[in-house]
């Protein structure tokens, strides 16, 4: 019975299936609010969905010079990770289905394996385009990666543990701590923001320069995969914002607890609509610029706050 409900978790609710529907609902939400922003009527909720069925029947087109069992693998290698690292989330309780101790460290580096899977098959493709974007992708990953996990330390310092279960039971705990970590939540959804590639952090992928980037060779399921482990991978990475920052589903039970996971991954979804709304792209070097000069600052300063808050605590 253990085995059937694992499976369950995993295959079913809240695992694969759920996060490829609330991966395409949060897409719909994120294309929908992001046109009607700019004052556009945007798609209709069943998109998303047609998209990835008509990728699905679309013929699958492999470069004759590209390594083809690495072009074909590394998408799956990529959605597998994201799969992964959403196991060890609280979604409607305060404990996760798989928690063990200092598991923030394995979902954070779970959730780098995308962004190298995709550097690695757009490497393989052999095109320019591709080869330029991918490489844009690995200079953003050395960017965005040491201010977003500067931010995670702050919590997981102030709970004294790297289990994120444990961290969102602790600010459930004690909920005037929350407001403490307000700039770690800011740099946080930037951060995430490059690290989905969004804009202002879109150069990888700019279609005025390298048409489709990372992925311009890549078409059919494979490409459908791609879009797939994207819409995910806003899923986690939100879900895990919420769990870190805002307390998760605090402990509200099956219902309860889910609605509120479901109304705090939405807003946090709206907030990097938002933010891609109201930016333009970076060139590559005023991203770094960014990220070093401003984001890893700011992301030092609220690790010291929360040092100083630790302190006076113990």
């Amino acid at each position: 019975m253990d085995l059937v409900v694992r499976l369950v978790y995993m295959l079913i609710f809240p695992g694969f299936l759920f996060l490829v529907f609330y991966g395409m609902a949060c897409d719909w939400v994120d294309r929908k609010l992001y046109a009607r922003f700019q004052n556009r009527v945007g798609p209709p909720w069943f998109q998303p969905l047609a998209d990835f069925i008509k990728l699905l029947s679309k013929e699958e087109i492999i470069p004759e010079a590209a390594n083809q069992n690495m072009f074909r693998v590394l998408p799956v290698v990529a959605l597998a990770a994201a799969l992964t690292s959403f196991l060890y989330i609280p979604v409607w309780d305060l404990t996760a289905f798989y928690s063990f101790p200092a598991d923030l460290v394995v979902v954070f580096y779970l959730l780098t394996i995308p962004t190298l899977a995709f550097f690695l098959a757009g490497w393989n493709s052999t095109s320019l385009f591709a080869a330029l974007g991918s490489l844009r992708t690995l200079i953003q990953l050395f960017a965005y990666e040491v201010p977003l996990l500067i931010v995670l330390m702050g919590p997981a310092l102030l709970a004294g543990t790297w289990t994120i279960s444990e961290i969102s039971a602790f600010f459930v705990q004690n909920p005037s701590l929350l407001g403490v970590n307000v700039i770690g939540l800011v740099v946080a959804l930037v951060a995430i923001q490059g690290k989905l590639e969004r804009r202002p952090f879109d150069i990888a992928d700019a279609e005025t320069e390298v048409v489709g980037g990372t992925f311009t060779e890549f078409s059919g399921r494979l490409l459908a995969i791609i879009h797939l482990v994207v819409n995910i991978e806003m899923v986690v990475l939100a879900s895990l914002i919420s769990a870190i920052f805002l307390g998760g589903s605090f402990g509200l039970g099956p219902i309860w607890g889910f609605i509120l996971y479901l109304f705090k991954t939405l807003f946090i979804v709206t907030l990097l609509t938002l933010l891609k709304t109201l930016v333009a792209r970076l060139r590559l070097e005023q991203m770094m610029k960014f990220c070093w000069k401003y984001l890893a600052p700011a992301a030092l300063f609220q690790l010291l706050i929360n040092i100083v808050v630790k302190a006076f605590l113990v």
